[in-house]
């Protein structure tokens, strides 16, 4: 039997506020929590990186700048200060930190054997230095020095880190166990729900106002006409999503509420999920327990499979957006058993390619994928475990999708990460 109070701090760590991509702001976050410890202007900074964490912000705009990469970010942490804005401190970045972070002289080097989230900054002063470190969740400080002396890591003296939950439980839960949760959420969580879908909704609504990058969302968008069925619904909130994507990939000031850590991730389990909830009529009450089972099911994944990993985050968390449509459509727990196994057996495999423009592409096709798998499942058609890596229920396929992504493409993650930076000193 689970454990709702584990689950409630889950989500309300989880599912919170954030400004562009959260790579970028993780790492603007190391950068302003050492300017706050110097407490005086930074002369120096050296910073460590992992391999994933440079991958996901080497080609993503950063907001209130023109500028990208992990240097950039940390450059204006170390410039703004104010580390108490957590994953939203980029949204105190003015002309004057602007210019103090270009001429900021900032060292990036790959750290070995580190987590795959993982970030560490040392900056100096005139005559003091600090150490910062952020690993395994985008605002988890794990080591604080001054001067070479530790300082204590604790919510009191950090309070955007109050999210050293143990996680193991998410392993335990089954679908029954998922949705059993979400139909007996208490109101905090509901009202913590409606202000994601109403973020989320917010940027991707305005993204429709302009090309924001690739326009994939404003494009497709307009090829949607008048919603007649659930078809429509759906291709509507795939297109949704894609314009909350492009606009927040191309540097929208806009903020987002994310899951797993991430934006994309975040607007992907809420946006459409709230666009067929309206379409399907369902009242607030109806649609808090879809978002829940959405939300829930991405954080099963993502504890699986890892935060940051080769593999694709935008169709891992349509998996979780498959699922709660299967719900609003009346599904039982079979049925989306079968929408998971559906989706594994097709797009297994999407690579995480680095947070980008095309973050909104993949989202798009991940959704569209998403309602094929659902419709499939409520006809009771399901991809079986002879197929692949096809487990004989949905928990059983994530399990198969985690150890791909641990075991299987640690190697396709250097891959990617070389061919990135060759094109980045073809570049210069």
């Amino acid at each position: 039997m689970y454990n709702k109070d584990e689950i409630n701090g889950l989500m309300k760590s989880e599912i919170r506020e954030a400004l562009g991509c959260t790579e970028p702001a993780c790492a603007a976050l190391a950068g302003a929590k050492a300017r706050d410890i110097l407490a005086s202007p930074v002369r120096r900074a050296e910073v460590y990186v992992s391999r994933d964490m440079m991958k996901n912000a080497m080609g993503v705009s950063i907001p209130n700048s023109e500028l990208t990469g992990i240097q950039a970010a940390v450059s204006l942490g170390l410039a703004v200060g104010n580390s108490k804005n957590g994953l939203s401190v980029l949204s105190m970045v003015d002309e004057k930190n602007r210019e103090e972070a270009k001429s900021m002289n900032v060292s990036v080097k790959l750290a070995q054997n580190v987590p795959s989230l993982y970030i560490a900054v040392k900056a100096y002063g005139d005559d003091s230095n600090c150490f910062v470190t952020i690993e395994d969740e985008h605002d988890r400080f794990s080591r604080i020095e001054k001067d070479g002396q530790p300082l204590e890591v604790d919510t009191m003296f950090i309070s955007e880190c109050d999210t050293e939950l143990d996680h193991d439980f998410l392993d335990e839960l089954t679908l029954a166990d998922i949705v059993d949760y979400a139909e007996n959420l208490d109101e905090d969580v509901k009202t913590l729900l409606k202000t994601a879908a109403d973020t989320n909704l917010s940027i991707s609504y305005a993204g429709l106002e302009d090309d924001w990058g690739l326009a994939v969302g404003r494009t497709m968008f307009s090829s949607v006409g008048k919603i007649n069925c659930v078809d429509d619904a759906m291709r509507k909130a795939a297109a949704l999503a894609a314009s909350g994507s492009d606009a927040r990939m191309a540097g929208s000031c806009r903020p987002v509420m994310i899951n797993s850590g991430s934006g994309n991730q975040g607007i992907t389990v809420t946006v459409p999920v709230a666009v067929v909830a309206e379409y399907l009529k369902k009242d607030k009450e109806e649609l808090a327990v879809a978002l829940a089972i959405s939300e829930l099911t991405g954080l099963v994944l993502t504890n699986r499979k890892a935060r940051l990993s080769a593999l694709c985050g935008a169709f891992t968390a349509s998996i979780g957006t498959a699922v709660a449509w299967t719900y609003m459509l009346g599904g039982d727990i079979e049925a989306m058993n079968m929408a998971i196994n559906n989706m594994i057996g097709n797009l297994t495999g999407i690579i995480c390619d680095g947070a980008k423009r095309t973050c909104a592409l993949k989202i798009y096709s991940s959704l569209i994928a998403a309602s094929v798998a659902v419709h499939l499942s409520l006809k009771g058609k399901s991809a079986s475990e002879e197929s692949g890596i096809v487990g004989s229920d949905g928990i059983e396929s994530i399990i198969h999708l985690s150890r791909l992504s641990h075991e299987g493409m640690e190697e396709t993650d250097r891959t990617i990460l070389e061919i990135m930076l060759e094109k980045g000193r073809k570049k210069k």
